[in-house]
């Protein structure tokens, strides 16, 4: 059986927000996210005819997003205008407020927080590892780096995860509300505190207030 055709329109409406929550894991700034998204979707309406389904289209699509993530990384660089553009700007407002909301209901901003401690190579492994489910075999062929830096890569990528919960689980214990203090036992007041009839001697009114003055 037949492959159906991949086309843009099919691809940015299935992948969109894989591809918008995979430009936020690899320190796109959110406000530059839509322009990215953007850009990947340039790529893919060039490279559309060249890719032949020997892996799978997220595959495809992370790669693509990470040398876009690279290259904003790199470059101060302003908004390219390319011919093709407008075979992906007429159906990208829309999906880019969806994403965005999408990525604030599922809580996301922690891990993006953590993760921008990385270095992009490390958070890319870690990315393709741990929440894409790739093999160690995968990501190799992928960023054309051998298995063992891979590895490597997710190992310091741990690290530096397991660090950042820490550090944020001790925050988060140092702002928890102080225990309110002790109740004060009753009969604490000094003797000199408590109001005293009128009609007692005055010897017995110095020795209550410790002594002659």
């Amino acid at each position: 059986m037949t492959q159906p055709e991949l086309t843009l329109r099919a691809l940015y409406e299935e992948h969109f927000q894989f591809v918008w929550r995979s430009l936020r894991r690899l320190g796109v700034r959110e406000a530059d996210v839509p322009d990215a998204v953007q850009d990947v979707f340039i790529v893919v309406h060039r490279k559309l005819a060249e890719f032949e389904g020997r892996s799978k289209v997220t595959t495809w699509l992370f790669g693509i997003a990470l040398r876009v993530a690279r290259d904003r990384q790199k470059l101060a660089y302003g908004r390219r205008r390319v011919d093709d553009e407008d075979a992906v700007s007429t159906f990208a407002d829309d999906s880019a407020d969806a994403a965005a909301d999408l990525e604030r209901k599922q809580g996301l901003e922690l891990l993006e927080a953590i993760l921008d401690g990385m270095p992009l190579e490390q958070r890319a492994v870690f990315t393709l590892f741990e929440l894409e489910g790739l093999t160690g075999e995968g990501i190799a062929e992928l960023l054309e780096v051998p298995l063992g830096t891979v590895y490597s890569r997710l190992r310091l990528a741990r690290e530096a995860f397991q660090r950042a919960v820490a550090r944020l689980r001790a925050r988060e214990a140092h702002r928890a509300p102080p225990l309110p203090p002790p109740p004060r036992p009753s009969g604490i007041r000094s003797i000199a505190a408590r109001p005293m009839p009128d009609d007692i001697p005055d010897d017995t009114r110095r020795a209550a207030l410790g002594g002659a003055r």
